[in-house]
């Protein structure tokens, strides 16, 4: 691994070497990231950020399964709840409606 030398400028401003900024494929205005790790500064491409999350995923998640349909699958089993709620409550609702347009009748005494 390569290391290169650079000088903190005015503001904080950190020059990155052209053969630094060759390797990564930088160019003006591109934006990257940057994490501090146990005392070190990690500079990375946000396409380097995307490559290291999925390489994670890749070894939690089992091979063949697909987190788009698990979340479609828990997101519809969601739904049919809410919906299961709602029209139990529209059921109640109209049990307490009909209890209260109900006519009262009088006992007759006699």
């Amino acid at each position: 691994m390569e290391t290169f030398r650079t000088k903190l400028a005015p503001g904080g401003r950190i020059v990155v070497p052209a053969d630094l900024r060759r390797a990564l494929g930088l160019k003006q205005g591109d934006e990257v990231l940057m994490r501090l790790e146990d005392s070190q500064v990690w500079l990375y491409t946000r396409a380097q950020a995307i490559r290291e999350a999925q390489e994670l995923v890749r070894k939690i998640v089992p091979e063949g399964v697909s987190l788009v349909d698990e979340l479609l699958q828990e997101r519809r089993r969601e739904v049919e709840k809410e919906e299961a709620e709602a029209a139990a409550f529209q059921a109640r609702k109209a049990k307490a409606k009909t209890k209260k347009a109900r006519p009262r009748t009088k006992k007759a005494t006699g």
